[in-house]
């Protein structure tokens, strides 16, 4: 995304284009950008330049090169503003049907701690993120799936409650690549997350598939053994709002018999 945006920003502005070129100020700078571009992508060129990526790999960009790339993609954002909804186009929010709690910084301590023998797996996600929006429906589809009494989804927006962000952990920050992020809570407590994250603060690489979800979290074991939970925590309380029924009437026996 650094390196498309100035490009789809100098494609719009194509009518211009030859008068650019015209002056040689801005044809130098051109030259240069394709000739920094082509210097560390080409592999015959790249294997010579200096590298802080932790793979080693120099034919890629490291995170200062990123930083640097991103700064000067908000300069053409800012110098050509009719680009700017080219340049961030992103895909539409999910509005389908959904079995999943939203959280809210108040709320989702209170509802993690209400039942220790519910376990959530709560996203931790942004509207601004693409990955986040990418992933929306995937998520609701596993919510009607696997959703019941004794597994629930919940859903908490770091990018608006940014406390919550920093009590669990969950960086916003583009660069560390940590949205979104699926926790998995069980007696009120995390015990496991996707994707991980490293001694730097950087995700590690995790497709965000349904089959990788189901897998990585046990879903299917997780589903039958809160149903186990769901059921007998169910009897429970429709034995006791039925008035009438066969299991009252021994009770009501048994106490004047005492």
């Amino acid at each position: 995304m650094a390196v498309l945006a100035p490009l789809i920003a100098l494609l719009y502005s194509v009518p211009r284009l030859s008068r650019w070129l015209a002056r040689p100020y801005c044809l130098l700078s051109a030259l240069l950008s394709a000739a920094f571009l082509l210097v560390r992508k080409l592999p015959p060129l790249c294997h010579g330049l200096p590298t802080q990526r932790e793979d080693g790999n120099p034919c890629d960009f490291d995170w200062r090169e990123v930083e640097i790339l991103m700064f000067l993609s908000a300069i053409v954002m800012m110098k050509n503003r009719r680009s700017i909804f080219l340049m961030t186009c992103k895909p539409p929010l999910y509005m389908g049907p959904e079995y999943i709690k939203y959280f809210s910084d108040k709320t989702i301590d209170e509802e993690l701690e209400r039942d220790k023998r519910v376990t959530w797996i709560v996203e931790f996600f942004a509207n601004w993120s693409n990955d986040c929006q990418s992933f929306a429906p995937i998520y609701a589809d596993l919510s009607l799936k696997y959703n019941c009494t004794g597994l629930n989804f919940g859903k908490v927006d770091v990018g608006r409650y940014t406390d919550v962000s920093t009590r669990y952990k969950v960086s916003t920050s583009p660069l560390t690549k940590q949205l979104p992020t699926l926790i998995l809570f069980q007696g009120g407590k995390e015990v496991m997350r996707r994707p991980q994250i490293d001694k730097k603060g950087r995700a590690v690489s995790w497709t965000f598939s349904e089959e990788n979800v189901i897998r990585e979290f046990n879903l299917n074991e997780l589903y039958q053994r809160a149903k186990k939970i769901s059921k007998t925590g169910d009897n429970t309380p429709e034995e006791q709002s039925v008035a009438p029924t066969p299991t009252t009437v021994p009770d009501g026996e048994s106490k004047k018999d005492k």
